[in-house]
């Protein structure tokens, strides 16, 4: 059996990634998979894009490292953004840009006898949205809502798929920045939610006693047997990790990034507005 740990969303939090890397050390996890969106909201883009390219799986096939496009890198790192335009982008500088927008939207593995494919947001592009909980009605995401569960597990073009091709069992995606784990008909989806940025939908922007239950890293273990076709067992677990929150406060503080307190805010509250 071997465990494999589904990263997602770390939106430039140095201090959680550290704090989920060390936690991964502890449980002896030797594959580690990102699911994109390693950029922008908080102040280390670049440290983070280098510590998750030295921690992350490289797939000897094509020397591929498994950390995926999310939309924010894709926006910070796309060409020809003029200087000044992204405070992120001008932090992170030209190499570590082209290397974010010339990663892979998808990747996909047996795990137990399972084909789980993995993407940032959808099988469609890095911006449409499925929330088995919450539905984007009047808001800018409204015309990018997915609300059919098997969406999810379509072979599109975007993700290099055709109808010929096999269908995943299992779908892990990230965006949400909430977790969530579940089946539908014979089918499983799950969302590890975020290191870095986590974010509860009823929330709202007043921190409480209980934030401290939401403003916390998240991340997914998968167990099997890696690469095998044949069924046996298959385990899912959701891990959700303390931080030193004021450390990364200290980094926001230290900066020049632009919306300071809206970030602060996140950190503290776990808000998704």
């Amino acid at each position: 059996m071997e465990k494999i740990a589904i990263l997602s969303d770390v939106h430039g939090n140095i201090t959680a990634l550290n704090a989920v890397l060390e936690d991964i050390e502890k449980r002896e996890i030797k594959k580690i998979f990102c699911l994109g969106d390693s950029t922008a909201k908080l102040p280390n883009s670049d440290l983070v894009i280098d510590l998750l390219k030295e921690k992350c799986e490289v797939v000897l096939k094509g020397n591929c490292e498994v950390v995926l496009k999310g939309n924010c890198d894709e926006n910070i790192a796309h060409p020809n953004i003029a200087k000044g335009r992204f405070w992120t982008r001008d932090k992170i500088g030209e190499e570590r840009a082209n290397y974010l927008y010339h990663l892979p939207v998808m990747h996909e593995f047996y795990l137990s006898g399972y084909l789980i494919r993995l993407f940032h947001a959808s099988p469609f592009s890095l911006y449409h949205i499925f929330n088995p909980i919450f539905k984007n009605r009047c808001n800018r995401y409204e015309n990018r809502q997915i609300d059919d569960y098997n969406c999810l597990f379509e072979n599109t073009k975007f993700i290099g798929r055709n109808q010929n091709d096999e269908i995943p069992d299992v779908v892990g995606y990230g965006h949400l920045h909430t977790p969530n784990l579940f089946r539908y008909g014979d089918k499983t989806i799950f969302n590890p939610g975020s290191v870095g940025a986590s974010s509860e939908m009823k929330n709202n922007s007043n921190q409480t006693n209980t934030s401290k239950f939401s403003t916390v890293a998240s991340y997914m273990v998968l167990e099997g047997e890696y690469g095998a076709k044949e069924l046996s067992a298959l385990s899912f677990q959701l891990v959700r990790l303390s931080y030193d929150i004021q450390k990364e406060i200290e980094n926001i503080e230290k900066s020049d990034m632009p919306g300071k307190e809206d970030s602060i805010r996140m950190l503290k509250t776990a808000s998704p507005y």
